[in-house]
């Protein structure tokens, strides 16, 4: 029977790998080589660093990340030794989609944008990016792609440039790996010049990587007031925060955008599947059982009274609400690991089912587009 050490706080492992591996449990950011000596697989996240410090000498075979990312995967040296890998692509692209929904619906209503009437940049158009561009065109924003690796490969019918992205946009959205480096290098691809380079009062949100922003050019801009508001849910030098830019953030947030239950959900199955098929288990369409579902699972909204947007954020809002992430992290930023390790329930639209008395159609058809059941018998 093979061995997998799998960090302990990876959601619905337990137990489904019984009877077919010995399986040892323990904190990411604590697992050591002596771990892995007689260890066949791992199964991590991206407090894991997986590299020749970790790996040398040991019998890992192949390596399952439960995340989108795998910058923390020294893929060369896994290559090198005939060590397999792979992360979990797209996994939490919709829990990433429903914390920028809830970003810009809290932005509308909180500092009066019109959503319609704005233009929203995406840089970065895989899983993720393409998720965002759907619900913002489903907000009725007019909406940018920019991805200089997928415009190569298809065409560039469906891309702009940057410059463009910077002279159009209103709001900015990054959704990009951390290269450093090369032809599509991200690493402070938005410095200084970058920022300064912006219209004046764009608005600019980070869920990628937090090197992808160079901090003190974007603390300058804010300050300069090229960026009327900058939200962050990622930082170059997490889990330490810079007092002065947590400071002057619209929102902050702990790294959780893709932490919704169903998105941790998916890259567990993702990883269960992949040690499967390479160590012939037989789990190869495992799925978990058992998803909690919201405490109140449908919400009722009477759409005769408000504008659209304050219907909309009162309905996404009862789904997610972003500032409370925000609270939690400015209440307390030196428990940025613990705020992540001990996130609260969190489930995506499509757990939910909405009631609209007075609805009227078109905001039936947005909610419908982002994701919710709507139950038209009560939909006027």
């Amino acid at each position: 029977m093979i061995k997998i050490v799998a960090d302990h706080k990876i959601p619905f492992l337990e137990g489904a790998l019984d009877g077919v591996a010995r399986v040892e449990y323990l904190p990411g950011a604590e697992i050591s080589r002596a771990h892995l000596r007689d260890a066949d697989a791992l199964i991590t996240r991206t407090r894991t660093l997986c590299n020749r410090n970790l790996l040398e000498g040991t019998s890992v075979r192949f390596i399952a990340s439960a995340t989108i990312g795998y910058d923390h995967i020294d893929t060369e040296y896994c290559r090198e030794k005939g060590i397999g890998w792979t992360n979990a692509p797209g996994c939490n692209s919709s829990s990433v989609e429903q914390y920028v929904v809830s970003t810009l619906l809290w932005l509308a209503v909180h500092h009066g944008l019109d959503l319609p009437s704005m233009t929203l940049g995406i840089v970065g158009v895989g899983n993720v990016g393409s998720k965002v561009a759907r619900a913002a065109t489903a907000l009725g924003m007019k909406v940018l792609l920019n991805d200089p690796p997928r415009e190569r490969a298809e065409g560039g019918d469906e891309f702009t440039s940057l410059e463009v992205i910077k002279e159009q946009s209103d709001i900015i959205t990054l959704h990009v790996p951390l290269n450093r480096g090369g032809d599509d290098n991200t690493f402070h691809l938005l410095d200084t010049r970058f920022i300064n380079s912006l219209k004046k009062g764009t608005i600019l949100i980070n869920t990628s990587r937090g090197s992808v922003v160079d901090e003190s050019a974007a603390l300058e801009g804010i300050r300069n007031a090229r960026l009327a508001h900058v939200i962050l849910d990622v930082f170059e030098n997490e889990p330490v925060l810079s007092e002065d830019l947590l400071e002057a953030l619209t929102l902050a947030t702990p790294h959780i955008a893709g932490y919704s239950l169903d998105g941790k959900a998916n890259g567990t199955t993702m990883s269960v599947r992949a040690i499967s098929r390479f160590f012939n288990l037989g789990l190869d369409q495992w799925c978990p059982a058992g998803i909690p579902a919201p405490e109140n699972s449908e919400i009722l909204t009477d759409a005769s009274d408000a504008n659209i947007t304050e219907l909309l954020w009162e309905v996404y809002s009862q789904c997610y609400d972003v500032s409370s992430d925000d609270q939690r992290l400015r209440s307390a930023p030196g428990t940025f690991e613990k705020l992540r390790g001990n996130y609260p329930f969190r489930r995506e639209p499509a757990a939910y089912a909405v009631r609209l008395f007075q609805g009227y159609p078109e905001l039936r058809q947005i909610l419908e587009n982002l994701g919710f059941d709507v139950l038209s018998d009560q939909c006027m």
